[in-house]
C-alpha cells in the first residue's frame, strides 16, 4: 500500500465521472488540483463537504485549483448527488476502489464495534506538474475548505 506524502508523485489513475466520461490525473496537468475521497453521496457530512466545496468553486477556480471529488457510489447516485445540489465540479464513480487503493484512503474503519472496509475522508491538494503539496487524513468536514485556502496562500508564497 502507498503510503503518500507531501512531495510525492500523486498516483495517476483512468477512472469515469457522473457522466461516464474518462477522467485521468494528467487532465489536469498545468493547474492545482483538489483531489478529495469521502464515503458516500447525500449522507450529511458527505453533502456538506460537497456543498462547502461547491460554494468556494468560484473562489478556487481564481487561483486555477480545480476539484474533484471520488467515492464508491456508481455514476448514476453521483448524478442525483450531483443535480440534487447543483455541484458544478465532476464526481469520480470507483465502483472498483482503484483510485481510493492508489491514494490509500479504502481503510477498515470501526463503528459500535464492527469492523468494516470504507472511505477515509482525505483530501489530496496537488500541484501543476502532479506532486501532493500536502493532504488530509481522516478530514473534519467543517473549516476543511479554509484549511486548503491556507495551504494555497503558504504554498503561492514560498513560490514567489
Amino acid at each position: 500500500m502507498p503510503d503518500l506524502q507531501a512531495g510525492d508523485k500523486a498516483p495517476d489513475f483512468t477512472a469515469l465521472d457522473e457522466q461516464g466520461r474518462k477522467v485521468t490525473l494528467s487532465d489536469y496537468k498545468g493547474q492545482k488540483l483538489v483531489l478529495y475521497f469521502y464515503p458516500k453521496d447525500d449522507t450529511p457530512g458527505c453533502t456538506t463537504e460537497a456543498c462547502d466545496f461547491n460554494d468556494n468553486l468560484k473562489k478556487l477556480n481564481k487561483l486555477d485549483v480545480a476539484v474533484l471529488g471520488v467515492s464508491r457510489d456508481s455514476a448514476k447516485k453521483h448524478l442525483k448527488f450531483i443535480e440534487k445540489y447543483g455541484l458544478k465540479f465532476p464526481l469520480i464513480a470507483d465502483e472498483e476502489g482503484d483510485v481510493c487503493q492508489k491514494y490509500d484512503t479504502w481503510i477498515q474503519k470501526s463503528m459500535y464495534g464492527k469492523k468494516y472496509m470504507g472511505i477515509e475522508r482525505s483530501t489530496f491538494l496537488i500541484d501543476e506538474k502532479g506532486k501532493i503539496i500536502t493532504l488530509w487524513r481522516k478530514v473534519k468536514v467543517e473549516g476543511h475548505v479554509d484549511e486548503i485556502f491556507d495551504t494555497l496562500k503558504k504554498s503561492t508564497k514560498k513560490a514567489a
